[in-house]
């Protein structure tokens, strides 16, 4: 890919192609020479440096452009009101997917709304990547190694 421009990212080491997984999970795409995949997106800089953007399957294609949560994430973590956030890709019959936010408020924030929110992240952030929706939560539902299951939050909420 030429430098700047968004691809997956495929990468060869020594353990590529030699594991299985348990519970019969399919293994990681890999190409014919040996590089495998674990379903990252990014970008190389002119000096070659590698930067994440996210992971292909946690992108949310909406009205046909790619919005990476991760970026709209780190916009909501510069509100001074937001504690945590997750975005994820909801159902929509116009846009396909819309962009949908989890928004934990900071202890004693009274004045958090969606409408704010969204006001908030119009000066950060593409239009096409502003959340449609927001919905606010007292905590995110996580695992014990501290993950949160997009997967999980879309299927609660039917999308």
């Amino acid at each position: 890919m030429p430098a700047g421009e968004q691809g997956d990212v495929y990468l060869r080491w020594q353990g590529t192609g030699g594991y299985d997984y348990l519970g019969g999970a399919p293994l990681l795409p890999e190409t014919l020479d040996g590089f495998g995949t674990a379903g990252d997106i990014g970008h190389l800089d002119a000096d070659g440096y590698l930067y994440l953007a996210d992971r292909r399957v946690d992108m949310i294609v909406t009205g046909g452009a790619n919005v990476f949560p991760a970026e709209v994430e780190a916009a909501l973590s510069e509100h001074p009101d937001v504690a945590d956030a997750v975005v994820i890709g909801l159902a929509d019959p116009h846009w396909g997917r819309r962009v949908h936010a989890i928004v934990v408020p900071r202890p004693r924030t009274a004045s958090l709304s969606e409408a704010g929110v969204i006001s908030f992240l119009k000066g950060r952030l593409a239009p096409y990547k502003v959340p449609k929706t927001v919905e606010f939560l007292a905590e995110l539902p996580r695992t014990a190694a501290t993950k949160i299951s997009r997967s999980a939050l879309v299927e609660e909420r039917e999308g």
